[in-house]
């Protein structure tokens, strides 16, 4: 695969497009934030489970926060 682009919901690589197959629905729509949300949380927790799922959820949305898709979302904004 070559990579020529992030996908402007979880910055994982991709060829074209906005969002990774992980981040959008069947009909290739950006899934809805709260979807989104426990997914990257979820992730996080496996990937970090010496951290409690309050420090989890936190460091999730101050990434979304980097993220084009997200930042602006009031769940974001409003974290801080």
């Amino acid at each position: 695969m070559t990579v020529t682009a992030r996908c402007e919901s979880c910055s994982m690589p991709i060829e074209s497009g906005r969002y990774c197959a992980h981040c959008t629905d069947e009909q290739g729509h950006l899934q809805d934030f709260d979807t989104r949300f426990a997914a990257m949380v979820s992730w996080q927790q496996r990937s970090h489970p010496e951290l409690s799922r309050a420090q989890v959820e936190a460091d999730t949305l101050a990434f979304m926060a980097t993220m084009p898709a997200w930042r602006d979302h009031p769940r974001v904004t409003a974290r801080g």
